[in-house]
């Protein structure tokens, strides 16, 4: 792949986990006037409740940050990627109608995973 525009790439991948993790602890972003379905409620609720929300935001946060820095990206590109699929996940299932940007979120972890190739090597052969 080609280095700038890889490294493009990661940078705006990472300052977007950066936004939306930080969002996670601050609520900086206004919140959208659609009536979500009991499904949604519920599973946000659970996510909530038990703070896990939290633990996903911070791995976005991370992340992101490791992205930008590019110090330790290619161990949490590993780490992101149970976020991504989980995002994926639940909109295919529970909310199809606004699945775009998880599979966005998806395709970036793909392709910084592919970044990455040569440092998982040793792990992989």
């Amino acid at each position: 792949m080609n280095t700038k525009l890889f490294m493009v790439l990661r940078i705006i991948f990472g300052v977007l986990l950066v936004i939306f993790g930080s969002e996670k602890f601050f609520h900086f972003m206004p919140q959208p006037e659609v009536a979500f379905s009991d499904a949604v409620l519920n599973y946000m609720g659970a996510l909530m409740n038990t703070n896990t929300i939290y633990l996903v935001g911070l791995v976005e946060l991370v992340a992101g940050l490791t992205l930008i820095f590019n110090k330790f990206a290619a161990l949490l590109m590993i780490i992101l990627m149970s976020v991504s699929i989980n995002a994926v996940l639940f909109h295919a299932t529970i909310s199809p109608g606004d699945i775009y940007g998880a599979i966005v979120l998806l395709l970036l972890n793909i392709v910084m995973l592919f970044g990455y190739k040569n440092q998982y090597k040793e792990l992989l052969y």
